[in-house]
């Protein structure tokens, strides 16, 4: 579990935009629940980066303090793309004090917009196709409306934007689903054992409801954070530098503890 700060420098003609948070990189699910009857292939394993979060703008202050903000909370492909040739619905758990908390998306995108004044946990719920996975994966996103820096004007046109990057991992996975999704860009798929060839993947999305699914032309979108591999390394060498500083300025402590023990040690 890796649960890094990351920072951006800023730029003023950007939003105000929380500091994401990777967290859990591989996120191991269990195996399909087709995997028993039809051919599976050992030794393989596929990711589907994922990026869940939300978007919140101020309505300024001519509207109710009730409803100062509209906010959407989503679940989206790192890349923007879409979800559903793994995902089937994601359930949103609001708090109780709105209507309908339980609210359920049947498609991509997986997103909810609602108006409020109050941040609070949403629990999020991704259920897979059955040649996917049979269990259930849970994610817990705070709901963030107001930017960090308090002290600072609010505006109505910079969203407070807070985003989490988790990289889901499936494994014993079954021959057609692999076929099923060996050329779709929301998957990273692997290399193949030496000897194993699949049959060529046939598309049973129609283009128009494919198109609905993926988030890159999102009105959104504009305002979502960059979770690319080069972003991630970067960052991890940065934390990684902070780490190793930290362990030789605690190397130095020590060792000068020891040499002060060393003075007073008894002849």
């Amino acid at each position: 579990m890796i649960d890094t700060s990351l920072s951006k420098k800023k730029d003023p003609d950007q939003p105000e935009i929380s500091l994401p948070t990777l967290k859990s990189q591989r996120t191991k699910m269990g195996k399909s629940e087709d995997s028993e009857k039809k051919k599976k292939i050992k030794d393989v394993e596929i990711s589907v980066p994922i990026v869940y979060g939300n978007a919140a703008f101020w309505l300024g202050k001519k509207v109710s303090e009730y409803q100062s903000h509209r906010w959407t909370v989503y679940v989206r492909g790192a890349t923007n793309e879409d979800l559903s040739v793994v995902v089937k619905r994601a359930v949103f758990q609001l708090h109780s004090s709105f209507n309908n908390p339980t609210r359920v998306v049947e498609s991509a995108p997986f997103e909810l917009s609602e108006s409020g004044w109050g941040e609070f946990e949403i629990a999020i719920t991704l259920f897979f196709h059955n040649d996917v996975c049979e269990k259930p994966l849970n994610l817990y996103h705070h709901l963030k409306l107001y930017p960090e820096d308090e002290s600072g004007p609010m505006s109505t046109k910079k969203p407070v934007v807070v985003e989490s990057y988790d990289e889901v991992v499936f494994t014993e996975l079954s021959e057609s689903f692999l076929a099923r999704v060996q050329n779709h860009p929301a998957v990273t798929f692997p290399r193949l054992p030496a000897g194993v060839t699949l049959p060529p993947s046939v598309s049973t999305e129609d283009e128009s409801k494919k198109k609905r699914g993926d988030t890159k032309d999102h009105p959104l979108s504009q305002w979502f954070l960059n979770f690319s591999e080069a972003d991630e390394l970067l960052q991890l060498a940065a934390a990684r530098q902070q780490v190793q500083a930290h362990i030789a300025k605690l190397r130095r402590q020590i060792s000068l503890t020891d040499g002060q023990n060393q003075q007073f040690k008894p002849l």
